[in-house]
């Protein structure tokens, strides 16, 4: 497949509002007004690491019984359990049931990923006239900031409740050189979940040297129901009976080890053409260059900002046996679409259940892969003095079937 050529109408990362600042809760509470909230965090103990130090549980809890759980290693969402049309809730992630499944290797299971989400071609870039080499972990290329990235990291942590809403602010200092990258890097992560039944991911990081900077959240989601419903034990469900829109007309093709080759494609007439509601199984069989690449859907689309700025419209998931829906909204001007192509049933998530290839849509909000190498892509390049701010909400709901 030879790729059209379309113009390019990218923006580059877009300044979002301060959220208020966090209030700490006592262990294992909520704050003294919770009775006047619609939604209420706590804190529980989640297990340690090797060398000892403890790692926390926070629950997030509406009035409508949405729940979302997040732990400070790797700033994970752990689980979120919605309602289906039927009234039933049930988690809708993969994942595991305790910390022990996150410190074996795992697929970036609900992880924060950086410093630099995504890949970097063979571990390398320039910056400033001095090449950086990385850990190259995806060969033969580096992947979501290396070894250790962000995702296998232990945060500090501090809950916050407001009217209306409730959540947990992570930070972690990224030092200089590591993984290779340069500059001390202090980041900030604030999950919020709010009365709406919607999850705010607000970013936010400062450097004290020039350095990438692209941070995504790497949530696995099958909107069937990963929990209860599904038999202990029992392999998931592929997810290509989910219908997806995704608000772009251009994506970024890839050569055969997944980095982009720099062209901005137009997705009319291929299968990468999910402007109509579309399911995600209908065409990934297709004879197709850049499906046998990514053994499936794992690339990046550009999103139609059509030069606005702050929060736009990303995509649209729904899946028909439930009603569950998914809408995705961000400031990034990427968002990489990965249909679990190298899942193969060998690993025991939740419940002991098996997830088999392609059991799973991830929607990676994001600037583009390897913009460091890319300067036709929007830069990724964090400056003494600046902010990069960065923020993606996930909103769950519920659709009833269309009668004809």
């Amino acid at each position: 497949m030879t790729p059209t050529l379309v113009s390019r109408r990218l923006v580059a990362a877009l300044l979002l509002a301060t959220a208020p600042a966090p209030v700490a809760l006592a262990q294992g509470g909520v704050q003294p007004n919770a009775t006047a909230q619609t939604v209420t965090v706590t804190r529980a103990p989640f297990g340690a690491l090797s060398d000892g130090r403890a790692v926390e549980l926070f629950t997030l809890r509406n009035a409508r019984g949405t729940e979302v759980r997040i732990t400070n290693y790797g700033a994970i969402i752990t689980s979120v359990r919605t309602r289906d049309r039927a009234g039933k809730l049930d988690d809708i992630t993969l994942g595991y049931d305790s910390l022990a499944g996150y410190l074996r290797e795992t697929p970036y299971f609900g992880a924060v990923v950086g410093r630099v989400a995504n890949r970097i071609a063979r571990g390398h870039f320039t910056l400033d006239g001095k090449t950086y080499t990385l850990a190259i972990n995806n060969a033969p290329n580096a992947l979501h900031g290396g070894t250790v990235g962000f995702d296998k990291v232990l945060w500090t942590a501090a809950p916050f409740q407001r009217a209306g809403a409730a959540g947990v602010v992570l930070r972690y200092l990224s030092k200089d050189g590591e993984e290779g990258y340069p500059g001390n890097l202090n980041v900030q992560v604030r999950y919020t979940l709010n009365a709406r039944d919607e999850l705010s991911v607000e970013y936010e990081a400062t450097t004290d040297k020039a350095t990438p900077v692209n941070l995504s959240q790497h949530t696995y989601w099958n909107l069937a129901g990963t929990g209860p419903s599904t038999p202990a034990h029992a392999p998931l469900p592929t997810a290509l009976q989910h219908v997806l829109t995704i608000d772009a007309s251009a994506y970024t093709p890839v050569d055969s080890t997944l980095i982009p080759t720099g062209q901005i494609a137009s997705v009319a007439g291929t299968p990468f053409d999910f402007r109509t509601p579309t399911a995600v199984g209908a065409r990934i069989g297709q004879k197709d260059t850049q499906l046998r690449y990514g053994n499936g859907y794992d690339h990046n689309w550009v999103l139609d900002r059509n030069g606005r700025t702050g929060l736009v419209h990303a995509a649209h998931v729904y899946e028909p046996t439930t009603g569950r829906t998914l809408d995705v909204s961000t400031t990034e001007p990427g968002m990489q679409f990965y249909t679990g192509n190298f899942l193969d049933g060998k690993i025991a998530g939740k419940a002991g259940r098996s997830y088999p290839f392609r059991s799973t849509v991830v929607l990676e909000t994001q600037h583009f892969p390897d913009s460091p190498n890319h300067p036709n892509f929007p830069s990724v390049i964090l400056r003494p003095g600046q902010t990069f701010r960065s923020q993606t909400v996930f909103a769950f709901g519920v659709q009833t079937p269309v009668h004809k």
